[in-house]
């Protein structure tokens, strides 16, 4: 048996130190499908609660053990139940890579296509949140940098369509059947609208509607930017991690919305470097 090194009592083997690497990419290239949705935090629980129960086991407590054990049983269970659309398009894009002539190692690392580079244009939804807010139209606009959030959408009426000030405007209009729920932006594009939001359980200031907290809860369970017009007094709030921030002025909120954007442009180039070096 070839050991690479010892830690104490622990003999690492070569084959040790590849199948801790092997698993380490499995576990960011899972991450990165699931970034961007709830599903995310889920998958670290249970990873959180699976390390523990290696621990316990390795200590040899048999009956914390045999609990936690019974538990991680049924929790592969639930595991494939709630990440069953992502499995299947996980086993979709590696049926898709596998037959490619680009190597092995590059069909493993490369689950998803580069997609075109693609500038947001922020423009029509700055000049639609202008008019909307002179107006008193409540608006809820969520900007998403890394999915479709295809968990929310599907909640809301699909619509796939290019992004414009007097398409926003017709969605919030009062008399539009689509104007109740948000509406979910991802390059360029309405994806859907009159969507579901989560609403946050955190005590909010007394002048915080039902939008204000959906807002909040998109904000805690998902990396997205979420823009609140408010119906009763026309002020523009911006929701991002867990935090509100309202009255905003329109250079102020063009400023984030384009921070927010700009580190996914970094984020996507960072990975496509790192793909490019590990094929």
């Amino acid at each position: 048996m070839i050991y690479a090194f010892k830690i104490g009592f622990l003999d690492v083997r070569w084959v040790d130190i590849v199948d801790i690497l092997l698993v380490s990419v499995l576990i960011y290239q899972v991450y990165k499908l699931l970034k961007g949705s709830v599903a995310v935090r889920v998958l670290i629980g249970f990873l959180v609660l699976y390390l523990i129960y290696l621990i316990v086991r390795a200590a040899e407590m048999e009956l914390l053990a045999g609990i936690l054990g019974q538990f991680m049983g049924v929790g592969v269970l639930a595991a494939i139940i709630i990440f069953s659309q992502e499995i299947r398009k996980f086993l979709l894009i590696l049926g898709k890579s596998t037959f490619r002539q680009d190597g092995i190692l590059k069909s493993i690392m490369i689950w998803k296509r580069k997609e075109e580079k693609e500038q947001f244009n922020i423009t029509p939804v700055i000049e639609a949140a202008k008019s909307l807010s002179a107006t008193n139209t409540g608006a809820l606009i969520v900007f998403s940098k890394n999915s479709e959030l295809k968990f929310y959408a599907d909640t809301g009426d699909l619509m796939d369509a290019v992004v414009s000030k007097r398409l926003l405007i017709s969605i919030f209009n009062k008399h539009s059947p689509l104007h109740d729920g948000a509406i979910i932006l991802f390059k360029n594009r309405i994806k859907a609208a009159r969507c579901i939001l989560p609403v946050s359980e955190r005590e909010l200031p007394a002048q915080y509607g039902m939008r204000h907290r959906a807002a909040m809860g998109m904000s805690e369970a998902t990396d997205t930017l979420t823009m609140i017009i408010s119906e009763e007094t026309g002020q523009i709030s911006i929701a991002r991690n867990g935090v509100i921030d309202s009255n905003l002025l329109i250079p102020e909120i063009r400023k984030r919305i384009n921070s927010y954007l700009s580190e996914a442009k970094q984020e996507k180039e960072t990975e496509e470097a790192n793909l490019e070096v590990a094929s």
